[in-house]
């Protein structure tokens, strides 16, 4: 796979091995996680509202049948396992809104009401957090786990200010990259 920026020039490489050329892929799957070229998650969050659209129609065949606490219980193992699984890396792009509308459409299917509700109370009952809340538990997990990776204030300057113990955010320049990559003029 060549990867490359969302602009519109792609760099049209062929390699060989051997004499055997090897083919370029746009997008892979990796882990479970689906990858393009050009670096963006609209082929990944395109499969998860497929699964999604399956889960909702598997709640909605069951609802008729089970009790409330027991499609919750089908949620989590169903919807929130394929919601949750990699979000840190795909949790923030604009493809996200597709996928936090269908997880409201199973809430809806779960308690039983219309398309036009509010979802805000029905997460509460359900004790469910929304897809942006669970990215940034994802995140918060994830630092606190890897938290020795991380740089904080005080470790990069030795002024005494208040937020000396907070992370430091990384500095990244890519002056360098612009130049070689972006044409000038």
């Amino acid at each position: 796979m060549h990867f490359t920026t969302k602009s519109k020039f792609a760099v049209d490489i062929h390699i060989n091995h051997k004499v055997n050329p090897i083919i370029n892929t746009y997008n892979t799957n990796f882990l479970g996680l689906t990858l393009d070229s050009r670096l963006s998650w609209k082929t990944h969050t395109d499969k998860l509202s497929s699964k999604l659209n399956s889960a909702c129609y598997v709640i909605r065949s069951l609802k008729s049948v089970i009790s409330t606490m027991n499609l919750r219980t089908i949620y989590f193992s169903y919807v929130h396992s394929i919601i949750t699984y990699g979000i840190i890396f795909w949790g923030t792009p604009s493809d996200s809104y597709n996928l936090f509308k269908l997880q409201k459409r199973a809430i809806r299917i779960i308690m039983n009401v219309g398309n036009r509700i509010s979802c805000r109370e029905l997460f509460k009952k359900l004790n469910i957090l929304p897809l942006y809340s669970q990215y940034m538990l994802s995140l918060l997990l994830f630092v606190v786990k890897n938290i020795d990776e991380f740089t904080t204030n005080s470790e990069v300057h030795t002024i005494n200010t208040r937020h000396r113990s907070d992370l430091h955010p990384p500095s990244i320049n890519l002056t360098h990259i612009k130049k070689e990559f972006i044409p000038q003029g």
